[in-house]
């Protein structure tokens, strides 16, 4: 019934493991016994868990994002004390295979479970309010992918404390990933927990692509369409295009583990490489999945801030798009050294160097629309203009990189820990954390504390290259990844001065924890339900904060580019008295928590050959989804009646705000 679950698979000898857990156990027992005793279980159920309502999807996101932030970062400090203390005959404190099940964690949770949560977050929050749409093509879907992204956190997670995570590298390279070199669970728990947030972000691609392009505001032409909405349209064909990919090279893995095919195995008739480029023909695109949306997060940003139009639309939007198309004529370059020849190398290092090009473009788009403009240094400014320092030299780093040459001295070193992290830490994460900052008001109706917010940006930029400069300096004198131990005296320096970095970041984090606490404390003193705390030029800005569950009681009509500014612009006197009317919205539903339930219990169970749960979780799933296509209690409206009441009530709060502010 258990099949290969005992007692012995849980570490019981491990006090790093069990402590960690023990941790993770207690601050669940806590968070459980507040519900419990504020009587809230019912809210979360009937307001959150079965929430197809796009923002509060969003919301749930972006706290899965940053609790496993908070997971993966804690990782990353231990790699960090380790090897700044094993040198010489010093062992450190992590044996070998518990470091291996850590790097590889730290990876996949900060790849798969916290920047993809965090981005697919803010495309919830801000995408149907900005194409003026009451919310996404397919709420049900939209509630059933964050499941399956959360199902698949909770996997991660478990595998600390019940069995053991993989310990190959995120990527899960064969033949160390096959079933003679890992006979463990830990690649089953890799496996299963990424197939399952996998789905659920390819249905999330599926379902922003639709929104996109069938739900925008009448006269809202694509060339009309804010650059946030054109980098998630972007991504979404992306993602459509790339996760299939990767659904299928972790299927073929499983088949090989499961029932001993070889497609990987190259003595057995399959081919390793093969796994390397199915993975990086994901992989690279992947790397665009979580950078486009930061650029549109600071190119909102960047205007808003600078009070100015944003310069060069049309040329952001092409540049975007080259970019879309360029890669995936890319993912070669992470294995140059491979054998692949010259020509081939020669191709893939030269359209490396090409989409670097569309890149800079926006660079410069970005500082032309600064230049000249009353620059307001809020805190998402600020991490605007740290990413393009800091991004700028990840980007040069990795032009230096694209020549092949270079590569052969430089490949698997610990330069490129630090170009990749350059990239991701000083690109994707500081663009999420501005649009953060950005939208939070948006989505609750006060600001975050900007004095807290601004220490977070310091101390994150400043541990940043505390943390990562030293890396560089590591791989030109040699030293590989994933190295838990090392006998040249020369690195430790290096390697202390790093981990002085990390404990920086870790104050970065620290403080955005207590803005987090001092916004919510002080919410009454930063409240703004007017819906436009930032000054913000799209139409997102022209619904309260919150807005209520509909998002526009009329939809609105785009006749310009910045059509909600030029209105604002003309004043009181272009409004119009609105006409309201019936307005057709989905219902909540607790398909899509169940169906994940389901699908959890079904990857548990297949990673430890439980095969009676198996098939209870598949059954599950399919009867639910089943159950719910058949029942036809999907909709509900909302009368015009309503709707009047609830503007009218806005509407007061707004007089009443305005009156407190003036006093």
């Amino acid at each position: 019934m258990l099949g290969r679950l005992t007692m012995s698979d849980i570490p019981y000898d491990q006090p790093i493991i069990m402590g960690a857990g023990g941790f993770m156990a207690l601050v669940g027992a806590v968070v459980l016994g507040a519900i419990t005793y504020y009587r809230k279980w019912s809210y979360l159920w009937s307001e959150w868990i079965t929430s197809v309502d796009h923002k509060r999807i969003g919301v749930m996101y972006i706290i899965v994002a940053l609790v496993m932030l908070l997971r993966g970062f804690s990782d990353a400090i231990l790699m960090r004390s380790q090897q700044m203390m094993a040198h010489g005959g010093a062992p450190g404190f992590l044996p070998p295979h518990h470091y291996d099940q850590i790097f590889t964690a730290h990876g996949t949770i900060m790849i798969f479970f916290m920047a993809m949560p965090f981005m697919i977050g803010l495309m919830n929050i801000a995408v149907p309010l900005q194409i003026g749409a009451r919310d996404v093509a397919f709420p049900f879907m939209n509630s059933l992918s964050f499941w399956l992204t959360a199902v698949g956190a909770m996997l991660v997670n478990v595998s600390l404390v019940i069995g053991e995570f993989g310990q190959t590298g995120w990527l899960a390279y064969p033949p160390l990933s096959e079933l003679k070199f890992s006979p463990g669970v830990g690649v089953d728990y890799y496996i299963w927990s990424l197939q399952l947030t996998g789905i659920g972000t390819l249905l999330t691609g599926i379902n922003f692509f639709v929104t996109i392009v069938k739900m925008r505001a009448p006269g809202m032409t694509w060339m009309r369409m804010p650059i946030f909405t054109w980098t998630i349209l972007c991504t979404a064909i992306l993602i459509m295009a790339a996760f299939p990919i990767l659904t299928v090279t972790f299927g073929l893995l499983s088949l090989d583990r499961y029932l001993g095919m070889h497609f990987f195995t190259n003595e057995l008739g399959g081919n390793q490489m093969m796994y390397v480029n199915l993975i990086w023909a994901w992989g690279h695109p992947e790397v665009y999945i979580l950078i486009l949306p930061a650029f549109g997060v600071f190119s909102e940003v960047v205007p808003t801030f600078s009070q100015k139009r944003l310069f060069g639309y049309g040329a952001m939007v092409y540049a975007t798009v080259s970019i879309t198309v360029l890669s995936f004529v890319v993912w070669l370059h992470h294995f140059f050294t491979m054998g692949s020849g010259a020509n081939v190398n020669a191709f893939f290092g030269i359209t490396t160097m090409i989409i670097a090009i569309p890149t800079g473009v926006k660079i410069f788009n970005w500082l032309f629309t600064m230049y000249r403009g009353r620059i307001q240094f809020t805190a998402p400014m600020l991490w605007t203009l740290g990413f393009m320092i800091t991004f700028t030299i990840g980007g040069m780093t990795g032009v230096l990189l694209a020549l092949p040459g270079n590569d052969w001295v430089l490949h698997n070193s610990l330069f490129l820990v630090a170009h990749f992290h350059n990239v991701i830490i000083g690109g994707v994460l500081f663009g999420y954390l501005a649009g953060f900052a950005y939208w939070f008001p948006k989505s609750f109706g006060f600001k975050l504390h900007d004095g807290w917010g601004k220490a977070s940006f310091w101390f994150w930029l400043s541990g940043f290259y505390v943390a990562f400069t030293p890396l560089y300096v590591l791989g030109f004198l040699g030293m590989t990844r994933r190295m838990n131990h090392y006998d040249n005296p020369a690195w430790t320096p290096y390697l202390m001065v790093a981990f002085a970095g990390a404990l920086l970041v870790t104050c970065g984090i620290s403080c955005q924890i207590i803005q987090l606490y001092v916004s919510i404390r002080d919410r009454h003193l930063n409240t703004d339900v007017t819906g436009d705390p930032w000054n913000g030029r799209t139409l997102e800005w022209s619904t309260s904060s919150p807005p209520p569950i509909y998002n526009f009681a009329v939809l609105p009509h785009v006749d310009a580019l910045d059509a909600f500014n030029e209105t604002k612009k003309r004043g009181h006197e272009a409004r119009e008295t609105p006409v309201y009317s019936d307005i057709h919205m989905p219902k909540n539903t607790p398909a899509g928590f169940i169906m994940s339930v389901f699908a959890g219990l079904m990857g548990f169970a297949l990673i430890w050959h439980m095969w009676v749960f198996a098939i209870i979780g598949f059954v599950g799933i399919f009867a639910t989804f089943i159950i719910r296509s058949c029942s036809d209690d999907h909709d509900y409206y909302i009368s015009a009646a309503e709707v009047a009441c609830i503007e009218a009530l806005h509407d007061s709060r707004v007089a009443s705000l305005e009156l407190t502010h003036v006093a």
